[in-house]
Formats: C-alpha cells, sequence, structure tokens
C-alpha cells in the first residue's frame, strides 16, 4: 500500500507588493509576494531577524477574502501547498519557480483597518 504524502504549508505574513490581479474563466486570480520574518541567536548570544520572501496565488472563492482587500502592508494569514514549475526561459535554460497556491487567504482585519484609512500613507 502506498504511503499517503503531505504537501502543505502556512504562513503569517506581510504582503509585500500590491497583487497583479489576472482574470481567468470566470474566476479571478492574485499573486503578491508575501514575507516573513524568523528571529534567533547565533552562537554569541545576538539577536539576528532574518526575512524570508513567499510568492503566492489566491484564486477568488470559497476561502479568500475579497482580492480588494490584498494590499501592500497588510498582514495576511494563509495556507495551502506548495507548487514548482519548470519553463525554458529565452535564453533558452531551464528555470524553476516556486510559489504557494493558497487554498485559505485571510486579511487580518486590524491591520487592513490601519493601511487602508482614509489620510494614511502606505
Amino acid at each position: 500500500m502506498e504511503r499517503l504524502t503531505i504537501n502543505r504549508v502556512e504562513i503569517l505574513g506581510r504582503v509585500g507588493a500590491d497583487p497583479r490581479i489576472t482574470l481567468v474563466g470566470e474566476k479571478r486570480n492574485a499573486r503578491f509576494p508575501v514575507a516573513t520574518k524568523e528571529q534567533f541567536r547565533d552562537r554569541n548570544g545576538g539577536l539576528h531577524e532574518e526575512t524570508t520572501w513567499h510568492n503566492v496565488a489566491v484564486w477568488q472563492g470559497k476561502g479568500s477574502p475579497d482580492l480588494e482587500g490584498i494590499r501592500k502592508g497588510v498582514e495576511v494569514h494563509l495556507y495551502g501547498r506548495i507548487r514548482n514549475t519548470k519553463y525554458r526561459g529565452p535564453d533558452g535554460e531551464e528555470k524553476y519557480f516556486s510559489e504557494i497556491t493558497a487554498n485559505h487567504c485571510e486579511v487580518c482585519k486590524e491591520q487592513a483597518e490601519q493601511i487602508m484609512a482614509p489620510g494614511v500613507y502606505r
């Protein structure tokens, strides 16, 4: 019997740029980067912070917010799966691209209200 495999990722981070929204059939798709931060101590006890950028794709529908609510600086909580794509670039070389295809994406409301408030520069 074949073992079950799992491809699941969950992140809580800040949107790094306004999303690129495209229409695919009757559904909309948003692609945007999300930054997560991790703090750790080195051998000497010094505190360091590491930022990791994730490419994210969200499809409008069940489990996703109104895509208009996703903006640069807003904190989002999402989960989905990692998808790796191989393609041939214009130079003829094989290239690889990884992204998180989100099954669920939630805009953290307090952050969204602060960033989208009138008169607030984002």
